[in-house]
């Protein structure tokens, strides 16, 4: 197709799209609008909730499964929030026991 005809479309001329990149603009609005969401409405996959955790898809998909961390469904699937992927960070967290024996360094 020449300039001049997408310039000055002749009425009903159809016109002819790549399928191909048609899927990659698809993807890409996919990718932009995903990133617009609000933190508290996005909902992790488990491979995105165990890249943001540190773990693998497996590990999260396996806690998810035992019922060791929270989680909700969006139709079958399972997904963590940005809220959920806090709490097992924060329950994560190990404090010191005030009681414990003190450790003495080894003399070199």
């Amino acid at each position: 197709m020449t300039t001049n005809e997408l310039d000055n479309p002749v009425s009903g001329a159809s016109v002819v799209i790549d399928q191909t990149l048609l899927e990659r603009l698809v993807a890409a609005v996919e990718t932009v609008s995903l990133a617009q969401l609000p933190d508290n409405l996005r909902a992790y996959t488990p491979a995105e909730a165990g890249r943001l955790l540190g773990k693998t898809e497996n590990w999260v998909t396996e806690a998810i499964q035992a019922r060791r961390v929270p989680f909700t469904y969006v139709g079958k699937s399972p997904r963590m929030t940005a809220d959920h992927i806090r709490w097992v960070l924060e329950n994560g967290e190990v404090q010191p026991n005030q009681f414990s024996r003190r450790r003495t360094p080894i003399a070199a």
